[in-house]
């Protein structure tokens, strides 16, 4: 009897283990089946909130997919995988962690990096080692020129400074500008250059009375400041192509020194922390970015309400155009008759099918992109009301 009882043990502990191996070989296998996107996010480090919005994003639209078996290509699902790296907001970061998807994760395609400053280095390194990357929210050239693996969902700094300097010179009846940018970040130094030169070419050289920078770690900006508001002649308004969270500071320090007249601001200024930085002092002011939440219809307002629902706060044009980019993506693996298991192959079918999208209706507008790789859209110019709301002013579109 002990004999046969240790016979029936150690079969029930082979079936057992027969089981546990065959299960992990099926997942295994359905792991090897699933669709595996890098993401080089600032989840850390100046512009965390960025980052947090672009995660956001991506988690909802991969359950929502995965929820219904996966993508589908070639008449079969592949689930979703996404890899997120933390770029800390730095450029050297951004390289690393792009080589790590790249080499080690093995992507087949990266989201991001968002802010130019990242994308810049990033772009390069995803260039060289032949994986398709997408920017979401980068508007400096540099990132995708002369780069066929790197694309964009935004639009591009000298489609943005014309329309921030058009729209001052029309709302604020302004002759002179003064600009305050951040030297070190490639989309501030790169958008007020542009910026400066679109202005003096409408309004004539000297017309910007004052040209300041900062450093990206700076936190007082009264010398800078000091300097516009006493320019002579005085500006009718001040320029700040920075992020969100050096803006908070800059307008608040304004204020305080006794500057009443009106901000201009760019894309960067986009984040739904930016109101809990800057309060009172941003009320009344505009900025030119991607979309406008407060106002909008059709599928934009449903992305935005299953984002509120799911995270407690209306998603800003980071997390917008994040799930634009990841679409695009999306759009160009399941256009393809099938899913390659060879990740280089994977990735060139996916660069080649990005670089033919004629058109894309995206929830920031609709777009068809240029050799480049450079989206051809609309911004929209937003004016901050008295609840904190991003309120649509206008649209301008590029002409044809």
């Amino acid at each position: 009897m002990k004999k046969l009882a240790l016979a029936v043990t150690v079969l029930g502990l082979a079936v057992a283990f027969l089981a546990l191996t065959a299960c992990q070989k099926g997942n295994e296998v359905e792991k090897s089946k699933s669709i595996k996107i890098g993401f080089n996010l600032p989840l850390t480090g100046d512009i965390p909130k960025v980052g947090e919005s672009s995660k956001f994003a991506a988690e909802m639209l991969k359950d929502e997919i995965n929820a219904q078996g996966g993508l589908m290509v070639g008449g079969e699902r592949y689930p979703l995988e996404f890899v997120y790296e933390d770029n800390e907001s730095k450029a050297e970061s951004a390289v690393n962690a792009a080589l790590k998807l790249i080499e080690q994760d093995k992507v087949v395609a990266i989201i991001g990096p968002n802010s130019s400053k990242q994308a810049v280095p990033a772009g390069g390194t995803c260039n060289d080692n032949a994986c398709p990357m997408i920017s979401p929210w980068s508007t400096n050239p540099a990132a995708t020129k002369d780069r066929p693996w790197v694309f964009r969902a935004a639009f591009l700094d000298p489609f943005q400074g014309p329309v921030a300097a058009n729209f001052a010179t029309k709302k604020f009846n302004a002759a002179k500008a003064a600009v305050l940018f951040d030297i070190s970040n490639d989309y501030s130094k790169g958008l007020a250059e542009i910026f400066r030169e679109v202005w003096e070419k409408k309004h004539g050289e000297g017309s910007v009375s004052a040209f300041e920078s900062h450093g990206t770690k700076d936190q007082d900006f009264s010398a800078q400041l000091t300097k516009i508001i006493n320019a002579d002649p005085k500006p009718d308004f001040i320029f700040v192509p920075d992020n969100y969270n050096q803006v908070a500071l800059i307008v608040k320090q304004a204020h305080d020194l006794g500057w009443e007249g009106p901000f201009m601001g760019a894309d960067a200024w986009g984040s739904a922390e930016l109101m809990e930085l800057c309060g009172k002092d941003c009320i009344g002011q505009y900025f030119s970015t991607h979309y406008a939440a407060a106002g909008a219809t059709g599928k934009t307002k449903e992305f935005i309400d299953k984002y509120n629902a799911k995270y407690g706060y209306v998603p800003d044009d980071v997390a917008a155009l994040t799930w634009d980019a990841i679409n695009l993506v999306l759009q160009a693996i399941s256009s393809a008759p099938t899913y390659s298991s060879d990740v280089a192959k994977e990735r060139e079918i996916i660069r080649n099918s990005l670089a033919n999208i004629a058109d894309f209706d995206g929830i920031t507008g609709a777009m068809s992109f240029d050799e480049q790789g450079d989206p051809i859209k609309c911004a929209v110019i937003v004016r901050i009301d008295d609840d904190g709301q991003f309120v649509f002013t206008e649209s301008v579109c590029p002409d044809k």
